[in-house]
């Protein structure tokens, strides 16, 4: 009996040395995964706070009374247990008590999409129109396709005279595009399909080229970058459609290294959705409605939000409709940086959708040129005093 028992307690013993053992060796797993990933897929500081926002106050008070019974007063025992057991239920499961689309979004293809948060609700603005970000086989992106577009010099953006010396204009603006093909379905008379709707030169880069022109007409001056993303970077570098961030990346990255003067970079898009989420009448004129996309898994994220914010505000005064606000975007299977890490005044623009025209594009772009135009004197007045 006494050599039994002796022998259980040893056995204990080094079943309590292994399991330290191999928490030790999970522990430099993990630690050694972190430091050697991609800093763009790491764990940002927003991404931890994001997380621990979703466990309710309730659990720290706890955690804190085990310490100090001064805590254990503020809920009653009956609250504090119904509480830890929804939290230890929602880590385990992933799946949020108080909120069915956690449920939903990992039974039903697709649905996760509506567990994107609405940070800015414009005009209208809800779950069911929020952004589509698709991604499609090269060959159909590049596929050759028919293209009207005359461009009406006639009606060449707003009346604002441009600056004499628009040549000697300080470039602090980069505007570029990631999906530079994306195009119009009104300018592709053979294209009914949106996912098709992708063009080699009538696309949203003319978009970019409006913006420019009409920022420089405020005394703002702005490169666009030409680059041809997805017809040359991809292809030249064997990589699919999705990974059209990471092509993008390096051209943001060249952009600031080689213009010190540099403040703001735009990243222009069209969104995938219909005409009727992304049109705006205003004074008898059709506009395409921007919104804004903040990537929530990058360290600027707060700045980013900041001057979308802004300029949402100001549009709304200016052109009330026009934003359709921000949302944010992250999480597991999703980008959640679009390159926004790299300057905390980066922001990627959905101009319009797949149904709107050019024109109604440009007329977005003039008022953006407008209302940032506003903010950018206003914000180097307060940093001259």
């Amino acid at each position: 009996m006494f050599f039994s028992k002796q022998n259980h307690q040893n056995f204990g013993l080094v079943r309590k040395i292994v399991a330290l053992a191999i928490s030790f060796f999970l522990i430099f797993l993990l630690v050694g995964y972190l430091t050697t990933m991609n800093p763009a897929n790491r764990p940002s500081s927003n991404t931890i706070s994001q997380w621990t926002s979703d466990i309710n106050s309730s659990i720290y008070l706890h955690l804190l009374g085990m310490e100090n019974r001064a805590f254990m007063h503020v809920y009653e025992e009956e609250n504090q247990s119904k509480t830890i057991i929804n939290t230890m239920f929602q880590l385990v499961t992933s799946i949020k008590p108080n909120d069915f689309r956690s449920l939903l979004g990992n039974e039903l293809p697709g649905f996760s999409r509506y567990d994107r948060e609405i940070l800015i609700a414009g005009e209208g603005t809800d779950y069911t129109n929020l952004p589509v970000e698709s991604s499609f086989p090269l060959e159909d992106v590049l596929e050759e396709r028919q293209a009207v577009y005359e461009d009406d010099k006639e009606e060449n953006g707003s009346e604002i005279e441009p600056p004499k010396n628009k040549e000697e204009l300080e470039n602090v603006v980069f505007i570029y595009n990631t999906h530079n093909r994306e195009s119009f379905l009104p300018h592709l008379p053979d294209v009914t399909d949106p996912d098709l709707a992708h063009h080699r030169e009538v696309n949203i880069t003319k978009v970019s080229e409006r913006l420019k022109e009409e920022l420089a007409k405020r005394g703002i001056g702005a490169i666009v970058d030409e680059t041809d993303i997805i017809g040359e970077v991809l292809v030249e570098k064997n990589w699919e459609y999705w990974q059209s961030y990471r092509a993008s990346r390096e051209v943001v990255t060249e952009a600031f290294a080689q213009n010190g003067k540099l403040k703001y970079a735009f990243d222009l898009h069209r969104d995938a959705i219909s005409r009727d989420s992304t049109t705006k009448n205003i004074n008898g004129e059709d506009y395409a409605r921007v919104m804004f996309v903040i990537g929530e898994d990058n360290p600027a994220y707060e700045e980013n939000l900041e001057i979308a914010n802004e300029l949402h505000k100001k549009l709304e005064e200016k052109y009330p409709g026009l934003s359709r606000g921000a949302v944010r975007q992250g999480g597991a299977g999703n980008n959640g940086v679009y390159n926004q890490d790299l300057s905390e005044n980066l922001l990627l623009l959905e101009v319009g959708g797949v149904d709107n025209t050019l024109e109604e594009a440009y007329r977005t772009v003039e008022a953006l040129a407008e209302v940032f135009s506003e903010y950018y004197w206003d914000a180097e007045a307060v940093q001259g005093n």
